[in-house]
């Protein structure tokens, strides 16, 4: 069990943690033919201490659209897996080589920057795999598989992050620095809600209030996440702090000031808590998740 995921998050958003970090963990383990060096970096990097914020809104999204979550337990594993394969490549020398994470060094660190890289691709695929197996009927996960596909690909996440590099040491708009991080950050929020609510078979309305929510959390976490590299705590955040001024990242501190990044991450969360008004109060739980984006440390 993974001790850090469910200290870092409040109780009543915790009652899917023990289940998550279970279906993680079965996740990874292989028979012989995956060599061991490789398991153990994919179990290293996969079950590191973390939030499980993206898991934990598959499932949320499922449940409040009157779904079955243990049906979306395979899409909660595959939007884990690919979240972590993201940070492993992210963290990589080539790109904004970090040598910690969570606390503990980074994969390439501790393992080697080939074994890494292959950490990434392996753990991309094999969620890929438990999406198409494991979700049921089989249209649906090809749906699934379909979704989750473009919002982790070359005009969404893999896309924000070729526009970030591409950004840095340069004059960058607050427009451009939103449309960075809608899809480098926000995109992968938004497609973990869409797969708990497609698995329920959920409405077009519901649907669409699941994505303005989503669109809206994902880009106030990356606020939060930019405020926190200037004035938060290595001891808290488990990773160096001030890296985004070195690496000459555009940052809503960088552009707002303090004070207007604050104000614009409060906003966001009001936007993100009205967007649920069409479930009334069933929404509380995500209601409070994004409260505590709002009051995160880490």
């Amino acid at each position: 069990m993974n001790e850090m995921s469910l200290s870092t998050t409040p109780p009543g958003l915790s009652n899917y943690l023990h289940e998550i970090e279970a279906a993680l963990s079965a996740a990874v383990q292989f028979d012989a033919d995956c060599p061991d060096r490789l398991r153990e970096a994919m179990q290293y990097s996969l079950l590191a201490p973390g939030k499980r914020l993206r898991p934990q809104l598959v499932l949320m999204a499922c449940e409040l659209c009157d779904g079955d979550t243990q049906a979306a337990m395979p899409a909660a594993v595959a939007v884990e897996m690919i979240h972590a394969y993201s940070l492993v490549h992210d963290d990589l020398p080539a790109m904004d080589d970090d040598d910690l994470r969570r606390g503990r060094p980074t994969c390439h660190k501790q393992f080697d920057e080939a074994t890494a890289t292959l950490v990434g691709d392996a753990l991309q695929a094999r969620a890929f795999e438990i999406l198409a197996r494991d979700v049921q009927p089989p249209e649906c996960a090809a749906r699934c598989c379909c979704e989750l596909g473009r919002a982790v690909g070359a005009t969404m996440l893999v896309g924000g992050q070729a526009a970030d590099l591409a950004s840095e040491f340069q004059q960058c708009s607050l427009a451009e620095l939103e449309a960075i991080h809608r899809r480098k950050t926000g995109a992968l929020f938004r497609v973990s809600l869409r797969l708990g609510a497609m698995i329920a078979d959920a409405s077009d309305g519901q649907l669409a209030a699941l994505d303005d929510y989503g669109d809206n959390l994902g880009l106030a976490f990356q606020v939060i996440d930019d405020l926190l590299d200037v004035s938060g705590s290595e001891d808290h955040m488990g990773k160096r702090l001030g890296k985004d001024a070195h690496k000459g990242k555009n940052t809503y501190p960088a552009i707002l000031g303090i004070e207007s990044s604050q104000a614009l991450a409060e906003k966001l969360i009001e936007n993100a808590s009205v967007s649920l008004g069409i479930f009334g109060d069933r929404a509380g739980p995500l209601r409070e998740l994004a409260l505590f984006v709002r009051q995160r440390n880490t």
